[in-house]
């Protein structure tokens, strides 16, 4: 039976929607436990039953404003730090949260730990192929480190392939090194000597360098990056996503009774194309390279997104993903 430490006074709209996120997955999948880390009364306020669900009292909360590592280190009692310790104690198998980013990677890394052999966890994001209905793919490393080095990336690349294979059950999932251009001898040092790192190892399925301007056509199912850079992309994308649909709202709304007639009349289509716009569905930001799933949901989740991501919670601890990472970077580092 698993478990996952929930910091519930983290995200905008904390405790509400990640209360009401957790009740719905717990409805769904009944054989999943809760502990949910903060103000116990605001809680109860909002849970409707308790069952498979202990809150633990907490006394301090990391906001988004606080500095990450020192806010892990002063704020003992805080419900991330809390619900990372219960992590690291065994007393639960993953840890999820809508807050602060910084504070919970670093308690990922400095409270949870990393797998032996890994030298910098990534985080990895999920994101819709508008190209193909109900297509995805993986983004790694997405913003947990600014700095890599080639091997870092190559790491990723491996990373990345076993989470398409177990958690979205690909089969030989092609991974690509996002570069300035498809040609191998294109890039900067760090993408030359990454590229060359990937391609000499025969497991994995490398299709070459990737452009940003075909990965939402989904050219891969994971492409591989430094945290910087894939940041930068996650956000161009998201920021892109958000501004073409008010450049469409606006259109409509500008053009007059029959334009708003006509946009009426369009409106099952646009939301459909919102709704496949939309990340929320397949869930949070993955710490890759922890020892236990640490998963990162936006800070503006709603409680449908909660649930998405404990979804993507239970798919990791069902298929025992953690396990196929140790034994592989034991055995070969």
């Amino acid at each position: 039976m698993k478990k996952i430490a929930v910091d519930a006074m983290g995200g905008d709209f904390a405790p509400q929607s990640v209360v009401g996120g957790v009740e719905k997955a717990r409805n769904k999948y009944p054989d999943l436990r809760f502990m949910l880390f903060g103000d116990e009364q605001k809680i109860r306020k909002i849970l409707t039953s308790d069952k498979n669900i202990e809150i633990i009292q907490t006394t301090e909360v990391i906001d988004m404003n606080d500095e990450p590592v020192k806010a892990i280190r002063r704020k003992k009692d805080s419900s991330l730090v809390r619900a990372a310790y219960a992590v690291k104690e065994g007393k639960a198998d993953a840890l999820f949260s809508c807050g602060n980013t910084g504070a919970l990677l670093a308690a990922g890394l400095l409270i949870v730990g990393r797998i032996k052999g890994i030298a910098r966890p990534g985080l990895l994001s999920t994101l819709p192929v508008l190209a193909k209905e109900g297509g995805a793919f993986n983004l790694l490393d997405s913003g947990a480190n600014a700095d890599n080095k080639p091997e870092q990336l190559y790491q990723y690349a491996l990373l990345g392939k076993y989470y398409a294979e177990s958690v979205r059950n690909i089969k030989n999932p092609r991974i690509g090194l996002l570069n300035n251009g498809t040609e191998p001898h294109k890039g900067s040092k760090l993408t030359l000597e990454a590229h060359n790192l990937i391609a000499a190892n025969s497991s994995i399925n490398f299709v070459g360098n990737v452009e940003s301007k075909d990965i939402l056509k989904g050219v891969c199912d994971v492409v591989v990056a430094d945290g910087f850079t894939g940041n930068a992309v996650l956000k161009a994308i998201e920021g892109t996503a958000g501004t073409a649909m008010h450049l469409l709202k606006d259109t409509i709304m500008s053009a007059g009774l029959l334009g708003k007639i006509g946009g009426l009349l369009l409106k099952p289509s646009i939301m459909k194309i919102r709704n496949k716009m939309s990340a929320s569905q397949y869930g949070g930001a993955v710490l890759l390279g922890a020892k236990a799933p640490v998963v990162k949901a936006h800070g503006a989740s709603d409680a449908e997104t909660v649930y998405y991501t404990v979804k993507q919670i239970n798919d990791m601890l069902e298929n025992d993903m953690l396990s196929k990472f140790t034994d592989y970077f034991n055995k070969n580092v």
